[in-house]
């Protein structure tokens, strides 16, 4: 599966959550298959959507999903420690893995010899998920968190359009979104 087909698919299970996309391509991707102001895309800060998402997490009391990938979750494995002892129970930690920086030019990562569910087990999550085809995420959004996903996707990009938006109005309608003011 490519990783816009499991964006799609997870897209497809999602209601009002608040979606944090990794950068360029995923966001990119994320876009094209469905805009909304409960998505935050973001056009740079590698290895942050983790982090990002649970700050968004400990804020409020809506379910905060985060897509990230293998590359930017190994640049920031902290951030899975920090995640794991905060505890947040609305935050489901998605890891879109192709082996590789699908943005930066498809240089391969180390997610091909380390298998993330288990660092992210070892770490001492115990809501984990592993999908390599059929995705049920509503499976995932059934469980209290701090939830991780891992999703192995085929490398490559979708050729999908820049995003019209500007950076301070990605940000303008999701701050927008999660006060509750339109």
């Amino acid at each position: 599966m490519h990783r816009i087909e499991a964006i799609r698919n997870i897209c497809e299970q999602l209601d009002n959550e608040l979606v944090i996309c990794n950068i360029g391509f995923p966001s990119r991707e994320l876009y094209q298959v469905k805009d909304s102001p409960t998505h935050f895309y973001m056009l740079g800060s590698m290895g942050m959507a983790s982090s990002i998402g649970l700050g968004l997490s400990l804020s409020q009391d809506r379910k905060v999903v985060v897509l990230d990938g293998d590359g930017s979750v190994l640049m920031n494995l902290g951030s899975l420690v920090t995640i794991y002892n905060q505890k947040p129970e609305n935050l489901v930690l998605v890891v879109l893995d192709n082996e590789c920086y699908g943005s930066t030019g498809s240089q391969c990562t180390y997610s091909s010899t380390t298998d993330l569910k288990k660092v992210a087990e070892a770490i001492g999550f115990q809501n984990t998920f592993f999908f390599a085809d059929e995705i049920d995420f509503q499976k995932v959004l059934d469980v209290k968190g701090p939830v991780f996903v891992h999703i192995k996707v085929l490398p490559g990009n979708a050729d999908v359009p820049v995003i019209p938006l500007e950076p301070e109005e990605i940000k303008k309608r999701f701050i927008q979104e999660v006060q509750g003011k339109k």
